[in-house]
């Protein structure tokens, strides 16, 4: 039986997080520009979007492009941001046909002003489909878009639109960039390191954690079941014991 078909589909997470981590250290492994890296972990991308897809699993988050990435070599940077607008031009027909939602979360506004053009258009025209949502976290923080939630949340106080008895978990989440979508169940990180590097860092109190040696642009579709069933093999107890979860 084949990892897929070991899959129970009744229990897929609704929602897969990714660190899509190990493209540069990919290149370099083959003695190729880390650009080259990343070209190929947009190849990568592609296949698991289509997979988690046609698994049933309707949104897939994806760590782009971090805040902290901008403080990498100049041509690096402008180098991702070509593949970026590339990638969008090349693969934004088939995603729409494919009925994929598109979103992002991050401070765009740093972007290249073609970037974010052609990003809003993405947004614009897949906003009504419904098969998945893909969000694309680019030039994103997690703690930056925490203190700007406490912000909104100071203001809206100020000027009475919220008492104090209403600040609660989910009120707070609603003034995340996240508000649209469900928490992750499952958060996998590839190549091999062990944290989180300012990721979601609210939204995955009670995510599944799942890290692999395997750089991202080696990540295939069964390592993304592989990944699915070991999720799939916890229990997840949100601090209750064994003995609740089962009754």
């Amino acid at each position: 039986m084949s990892l897929k078909e070991q899959i129970n589909i009744e229990k897929l997470p609704k929602h897969v997080a990714i660190i899509m981590d190990g493209n540069g250290r990919w290149a370099k492994s083959k003695g190729q520009m880390r650009l080259l890296g990343h070209k190929a972990g947009v190849k990568a991308l592609k296949n698991i979007l289509r997979c988690a897809g046609t698994l049933g699993i309707k949104y897939l988050t994806v760590y782009a492009f971090s805040t902290e990435n901008w403080n990498r070599p100049q041509d690096e940077v402008s180098g991702l941001m070509t593949i970026l607008l590339n990638a969008i031009k090349s693969e934004i027909k088939e995603i729409h046909e494919s009925d994929v939602k598109i979103n992002v979360i991050g401070d765009t506004s740093k972007l290249p002003e073609k970037v974010q053009q052609k990003i809003n258009d993405a947004i614009e025209l897949t906003k009504t489909n419904k098969r998945i949502t893909f969000n694309i976290a680019l030039s994103y923080s997690s703690r930056c878009d925490i203190i700007n939630a406490v912000k909104n949340i100071a203001e809206d106080y100020k000027n009475n639109k919220i008492n104090q008895t209403e600040i609660n978990e989910t009120l707070f989440s609603k003034y995340l960039s996240t508000k649209e979508i469900p928490n992750p169940e499952l958060l996998i990180r590839t190549s091999g390191e062990l944290r989180i590097s300012n990721f979601l860092l609210f939204e995955i109190a009670y995510s599944e954690l799942y890290f692999t040696d395997i750089f991202w642009p080696d990540f295939s579709e069964e390592n993304f079941y592989q990944a699915i069933l070991d999720y799939q093999s916890r229990e997840r107890r949100y601090g209750k014991t064994s003995e609740q979860i089962k009754k």
